[in-house]
């Protein structure tokens, strides 16, 4: 399948799906920032700032589209703790397909609230949570939090 999840492995790649256990939940990331976003919600639910999220829990349809995207399946549904719900997106690159599935859904469903996060976000908080949160995927691989790494605590490192 070409936009589901049966894709060739890319050995020498930045873009990093697979499986992953995050929260108790085993998801099909598609990307490194998909897998990092979830242990970021994961850590917010832990922390009580959110009430639940779900990766990939339900498809939008758009009604009367014939050709072209007639779907779209959102990375996320978060709720929060007030019982608001809102859908997340992991954007890393926007094709003309992703472009028209983000403007159908504002088209077909007003109504649904929806967040984009993309290269700036991570861009301003990567660092931080990689700090913060266990299991962080990192370029050269998982990133360790903080009480386990020396170079970040207050003691100069072991030599």
């Amino acid at each position: 399948m070409r936009y589901g999840t049966l894709v060739r492995p890319r050995p020498h790649s930045s873009w990093k799906a697979g499986w992953r256990e995050i929260g108790g939940q085993r998801i099909y990331a598609r990307s490194r920032w998909e897998a990092n976003y979830a242990r970021y919600l994961e850590w917010l639910r832990c922390n009580g700032s959110i009430s639940k999220w779900e990766h990939e829990p339900e498809t939008f349809w758009f009604e009367g589209i014939k050709r072209g995207t007639c779907s779209y399946l959102p990375d996320f549904r978060v709720t929060e703790n007030n019982g608001a719900v809102a859908y997340h997106e992991v954007k890393g690159w926007f094709d003309a397909r992703s472009k028209t599935k983000l403007k159908r859904m504002a088209k077909y469903h007003p109504t649904v609230a929806l967040r984009l996060i993309a290269a700036p976000w991570f861009k301003a908080n990567e660092r931080k949570l990689a700090c913060l949160i266990p299991n962080w995927e990192g370029k050269g691989g998982t990133i360790k939090p903080l009480e386990t790494r020396k170079d970040l605590r207050d003691e100069p490192p072991e030599v």
